[in-house]
């Protein structure tokens, strides 16, 4: 037995029309007869129907005189020339009058007509049409049925309008006092089922005069398929036939209400008897409805514009204080309150690197944390948002009711640099019209047993309540945060381009200083030179002169030789930035002995132990890795020397890709308050005045470890310092 669910019925292929229409389809080209509903012979006079198939209207003159003499059927090369277009005549058929409407469909033509029906309590003024003067979107849907009571006059009148998944809300109501109120009523989506929706957008008035009344089959003489989807008489299928008496009614009319090219809602009236409306009357039925329709847009439209307005607005503002500030993470904090209410959020978390900073209401540090992994373990989107966070992932992130719904905006995946807005739990209770479970019936189609959804048979009112969501986030919520966002890319590009322009400056400015350096450590090495000689000479010719003149030309000497070694340092850290490196796999220990050996005797600390224990190989420059240990080393030993037993410590160690060297001594240790100003040139500490030195060394040091890839840094206390070399493994 097949089993048929409400969204694969082939609601638009029943093979019967309602009892109220007559239909007549012919050949696109050839005009000949292909199909005909078998009630066709009640208005005609056809002695045997099977002559039609295969003829023309034309050939049966006396059968179809009202049709062929019709002002439609006379210029129908013009009228369905494109497809799916309805058009509209009278005819009388043997003193009766009829609507006579045509339309083509694919490859066939169709004929339909129906009776004409007088509505004698139709009372249509212009005050009905004045939509646009009316500034609230729930009276334009009431202005909407009080129009529609005085046409179709039905004796309830219901605005449906659509939700994200399917289902639908009653939003607006006009009923007979005795009858049962079903505003604000939910409706599951299997109610109206994807592809009768599909069937609304296409053809947007439809009606059902009897639910009660036999259909009639339609007559073909090949096995196609029918489609009837443009069809005003087309059946309706056995699962919504059986849905309408279930609630109560005999007769159904609707119109698609269509906003933005989809569907949004349903007008859709219900009437205990059956009661059929006459075309004209469907027909101003759907131009009411178009006009509230577009009434509704246009009045969104503005309100979103105003929005709109308010929230360029806001951004502007908080464009203005975003660039008071150089660093992104300060200007978020100073207008955390003001991003955290843009989405009317209840909470708002800030996160840069390791640094949490909340406003609001937002769970713990903790469980923020757990949130952050899964984001990025879990979402691809740069905006992720979610009104169900609680009732999904509650019980693992440890959350409670504060936060129920979130939007994660991802700023730098890279720098772990994100914004992350909360919203409590909305306690919800969605009144249905009926318990929303259905069962299942069987029902024959053909001679052929199927099983169906069956229609509940109870619209009696089921409460659901619903934990663990928020309030929707809605479109204007995502534009906040979108918003938010752009905010921050063009901030961040203005503060990039200065930053940028004060780099290219800065970086000429360095080139300068480089090549200045190096052309005075280069060309005034030679008069330095000269002036040393000249001094030793003089003081060699003062064999006679007092002890207090040669003072004096020692001292000159001294600081020539001081003056020569600065100028070294300055040539050195030039090179460092400046020539070309070759990495390769090097052997440290030989090297570290004899800069540890020879440094001894540079600072005259013959008693200075150092412990050299493993040595690792590097990647570095050889060049330049002696330049680093000699710096290091020669500090160590220096700084240490006046200790009473002074001690300096080398050990490498490989973690992972990298190889780590501390070298540790235990002098004079760095002030804490000096720590930011460790590796520029030609910065001394307060400590270290009485030691011979120029501030080079570890400038020279910082540099070259950046140009190898590598990274210096260092620990020190009272006991003394480490300094901390990390190189690439070989």
């Amino acid at each position: 037995m097949n089993f048929v669910e409400c969204h694969e019925e082939p609601i638009h292929i029943p093979g019967y029309i309602q009892s109220f229409g007559y239909l007549i389809g012919i050949d696109a080209e050839s005009h000949s007869i292909t199909f005909f509903s078998k009630n066709i012979e009640d208005i005609f006079n056809i002695e045997n129907t099977n002559q039609l198939f295969d003829k023309k209207i034309t050939d049966f003159p006396n059968s179809f005189k009202s049709i062929i003499e019709s002002d439609i059927y006379n210029s129908l090369n013009k009228f369905t020339r494109r497809e799916n277009e309805t058009y509209f005549d009278k005819i009388f058929i043997n003193g009766k009058e009829y609507h006579f409407s045509v339309f083509r469909s694919k490859t066939n033509v169709f004929l339909e007509l129906e009776a004409v029906v007088k509505n004698p309590n139709k009372r249509i003024s212009n005050k009905y049409d004045n939509f646009y003067i009316i500034d609230d979107a729930q009276e334009i849907w009431e202005q909407l049925l009080n129009t529609l009571s005085s046409i179709v006059n039905y004796e309830r009148m219901m605005v449906y309008k659509f939700m994200m998944d399917g289902s639908g809300k009653v939003i607006a109501e006009r009923r007979n006092e005795n009858m049962e109120s079903y505003l604000g009523l939910h409706y599951p989506e299997t109610d109206i089922p994807r592809q009768a929706r599909e069937l609304y957008l296409k053809k947007r008035k439809r009606i059902f005069s009897n639910v009660h009344s036999e259909t009639v089959p339609i007559l073909s003489k090949s096995n196609d398929i029918i489609d009837l989807t443009y069809s005003t008489s087309r059946a309706m299928s056995p699962i919504h036939g059986q849905y309408i008496k279930n609630s109560g009614a005999s007769s159904s009319f609707s119109v698609s209400i269509i906003i933005d090219d989809h569907l949004w809602g349903l007008v859709t009236c219900q009437n205990p008897e059956p009661k059929h409306i006459d075309l004209e009357d469907r027909v101003q039925a759907g131009i009411f409805t178009a006009l509230a329709s577009n009434a509704y847009s246009s009045f969104k439209s503005k309100n979103e514009l105003n929005y709109r307005l308010k929230l360029n607005e806001k951004s502007s503002q908080l464009k203005t204080e975003f660039l008071k500030n150089n660093n992104l993470f300060d200007s978020l904090i100073e207008n955390k309150a003001e991003i955290k209410n843009l989405p009317e959020a209840d909470g708002l978390a800030i996160v840069s690197d390791e640094n949490i900073v909340t406003e609001g209401v937002t769970p713990n540090r903790a469980s923020i944390e757990k949130i952050i992994l899964w984001a990025y373990e879990n979402t691809d989107e740069v905006i992720y948002m979610s009104r169900s966070f609680l009732k999904d992932h509650g019980e693992k992130f440890g959350l409670d009711e504060n936060s129920a719904g979130i939007i994660i905006y991802f700023i730098d995946r890279n720098k772990n640099n994100m914004l992350i807005w909360f919203r409590k739990e909305f306690d919800e209770h969605i009144n249905w019209a009926g318990n929303p479970e259905k069962a299942i019936s069987v029902f024959s189609q053909n001679g052929e047993e199927k099983q169906i959804v069956s229609p509940r048979t109870s619209f009696h009112i089921f409460t659901e309540n619903i934990k663990g969501n928020s309030k929707r986030w809605n479109s204007r919520n995502i534009s906040a945060v979108q918003a938010v966002r752009d905010l921050i890319l063009e901030t961040s590009h203005k503060n990039y381009i200065t930053i940028k322009k004060l780099n290219d400056e800065l970086k000429k400015v360095n080139d300068e200083l480089d090549s200045f350096s190096y052309t005075i450590s280069h060309d005034l090495g030679t008069p330095l030179t000269v002036m040393k000689l000249n001094a030793q000479m003089l003081l060699k010719s003062l064999t006679d002169g007092s002890e207090k003149s040669k003072g004096k030309i020692n001292s000159i000497i001294e600081e020539i030789d001081n003056m020569a070694e600065m100028m070294h340092d300055v040539l050195q850290l030039s090179r460092a930035k400046h020539s070309e490196i070759e990495l390769e796999s090097l052997e440290t220990r030989r090297m570290i002995e004899k800069i540890s050996e020879n440094s001894k005797i540079t600072f005259g600390s013959p008693k200075s132990e150092i412990i050299i224990k493993d040595c690792p190989d590097v990647l570095a420059d050889k060049t330049m890795l002696h330049q680093v240990f000699l710096n290091i080393i020669n500090n160590a030993i220096k700084y240490s020397s006046q200790q009473e037993n002074p001690k300096v410590e080398i050990d490498g160690t490989i973690d992972g890709d990298m190889v780590i060297y501390r070298i540790s001594d235990n002098g004079i240790g760095i002030p804490e308050e000096n720590k930011h100003k460790m590796f520029k040139i030609f910065n001394r500490m307060d400590n270290a005045k009485k030691f011979k030195g120029n501030g080079v060394g570890l400038s020279i040091v910082h540099r070259i470890m950046r140009r190898i890839e590598g990274n210096v840094d260092y620990e020190s206390n009272k006991e003394g310092t480490s300094f901390i070399l990390t190189f690439k493994k070989p």
